[in-house]
């Protein structure tokens, strides 16, 4: 008997030993992070809402840090060209991709080995949601309409309507596929290479609708050179509390939203993901910060990374039913 309890009492003593190691290791990791500039990947043109959001979260950030934050634009392959990068990337902190929920997508929607054969879910870990954009439907004021009722009698009409998104695949690309189904009308999707090419193409008159977030049409709505229509979310937005959405204009089953995520590759130590999610949450909890959030149609949330794994483990189930039953396929 006294010979287990010597065992017990040695295999407890290495356990706290053990433990303390690796709390050692992990206090050393936060200590030492970050040692040189940090490389904040967006896998988008610039002048999009994540773009935008990564950039205005940098300028805070890097004096938190006390390193220089740098923003670099790596598009292609809807969002996985950059997360690939940021997955191959040293498991150190020092390069992190702020993504859209479009990475959560385009598994499903291209071809196996995609910009560059990652699993998303396997090779990134969740660091924080920093902010959210709801999804509105906008009409070019020659069309004529203002509000769902007046767009469906007139697509009706005229079968074959275009209406234009930042791509193939996009949520806004799933937005106006499940709004056809829901209200059995004929349109035909253009896609485009990005937010900003879609929304000059709006804005010249070359599609007369357009799904994109709130954050990029927000001036253009508000300057009268867009009209909305509708928001493809559950409730109304503080950002155009007067649109209201699809559900409450008679269509259902049209709620797709949009957030931001930001990742680090796999291995990172917890311990330097814990103090990134701390210094983007009191950023993005700065007065001036969510202003120019708020200004630029993005809205600040935060939290836990758990939130933001929550966010990609739904989002990764949706999309993959959602793009068999709507037969989307991205070039």
């Amino acid at each position: 008997m006294k010979f287990f309890h010597r065992r017990a009492r040695r295999q407890g003593a290495l356990a706290l030993a053990g433990l303390s190691l690796l709390l050692n290791v992990g206090l050393g990791w936060a200590q030492s992070f970050p040692s040189k500039q940090v490389t904040l990947v967006v896998p988008f043109p610039p002048g999009g809402g994540p773009d935008v959001a990564a950039r205005v979260i940098a300028e805070k950030l890097a004096p938190r840090l006390g390193q220089a934050v740098v923003v670099e634009n790596r598009p292609g392959a809807g969002a996985l060209l950059g997360a690939s990068f940021v997955a191959k990337a040293a498991p150190d902190g020092h390069t992190l991709l702020l993504t859209p929920n479009t990475m959560a997508i385009s598994p499903h929607v291209l071809a196996p080995g995609a910009g560059g054969g990652i699993d998303v879910n396997r090779d990134l870990l969740p660091v924080i949601a920093p902010a959210t954009t709801p999804l509105v439907l906008v009409a070019s004021p020659q069309l004529g309409a203002t509000n769902l009722k007046a767009l469906l009698e007139q697509a009706r009409k005229q079968p074959g309507l275009a209406y234009g998104s930042p791509g193939n695949g996009s949520p806004m690309h799933f937005a106006g596929e499940m709004f056809k189904r829901s209200a059995s009308v004929d349109l035909l999707h253009v896609p485009y290479k990005g937010v900003a090419p879609s929304l000059n193409a709006a804005l010249a008159g070359e599609v007369k609708l357009l799904y994109t977030g709130v954050g990029g049409a927000l001036q253009h709505i508000k300057a009268g050179k867009l009209v909305p229509l509708a928001l493809t979310e559950k409730s109304r937005s503080a950002l155009l509390p007067d649109v209201p959405t699809a559900t409450e204009q008679g269509v259902a089953n049209v709620e797709v939203n949009a957030w931001y995520g930001v990742f680090a590759p796999a291995a990172t130590p917890a311990a330097v993901v814990q103090r990134i999610n701390q210094e983007v949450n009191a950023v993005i909890r700065m007065p001036d910060v969510r202003e120019r959030l708020l200004g630029a149609g993005i809205e600040p949330l935060g939290g836990a990374p758990q939130v933001l794994a929550d966010f990609m483990k739904a989002d990764t189930q949706r999309y993959g039913q959602l793009a068999r039953e709507l037969g989307i396929k991205a070039d």
